[in-house]
């Protein structure tokens, strides 16, 4: 039986591609690199914030003092502005407000860096109270790794058989495969159904309705 279902953040719960690509972009400009369109960052984002401003450097991540400045640059001009176009897909607050109601615990586990997301998370959905929320922590590995969502779980007093996990990226599929845990897509994210059906994902939601159907088939 689910007693947990933990999220994906960037792409499940919020579509939050365009503040990534302007604050990238943010700092790719300031260091003489060229922006990338928003469009790019689609394939950019997913495994941590290295390796989204690695994919928007290109080759030019390969010099460290560079890498470094850009990142720099990124996380000062995200701290500020991660919320400007960061919004909640529609459906996801009625959804965990009714998995609440059924008494299932919620949680976030993202590669995004651990001190964005509570922030990003508040301001979406205020009133609702998560078990759990993570993002990239320096003691863990980034997803696919399953070392974060295992420690997560354990954390919540939840065995990996009691856990559900939502993702919209073939990164999810394989970190719930690794972690061995049932898991479901979401078709409104970053990266679209046929990725997350080619990663082998047992179901993919066109709506958070659907979604939360779903999961209540294993509750």
């Amino acid at each position: 039986m689910v007693k947990m279902v933990v999220f994906d953040l960037d792409g499940t719960l919020m579509n939050s591609l365009t503040d990534l690509a302007i604050s990238v972009n943010y700092g790719l400009k300031l260091n003489g690199l060229e922006e990338k369109p928003v469009e790019n960052y689609k394939t950019y984002v997913g495994n941590g914030r290295e390796m989204l401003i690695r994919r928007a450097m290109g080759d030019a991540w390969t010099d460290h003092e560079l890498f470094e400045k850009v990142k720099a640059d990124y996380d000062r001009h995200y701290a500020v502005h991660c919320n400007d176009h960061t919004a909640a897909y529609d459906g996801c607050a009625e959804m965990l407000e009714k998995l609440a109601e059924k008494g299932v615990k919620t949680g976030v586990l993202s590669n995004k860096p651990d001190e964005f997301v509570d922030k990003i998370l508040k301001k979406a959905f205020p009133n609702h109270k998560f078990t759990q929320a993570w993002g990239q922590k320096p003691q863990y590995k980034t997803k696919p790794e399953p070392d974060a969502l295992l420690a997560l779980l354990d954390m919540s007093g939840v065995t990996p058989e009691e856990c559900f996990y939502v993702g919209d990226s073939d990164v999810d599929v394989f970190t719930a495969n690794n972690a061995g845990v049932k898991m479901a897509g979401v078709s409104w994210g970053i990266r679209g159904k046929n990725e997350l059906m080619n990663a082998g994902a047992p179901f993919v939601a066109d709506t958070a309705e659907e979604l939360f159907d779903y999961i209540c088939k294993f509750i």
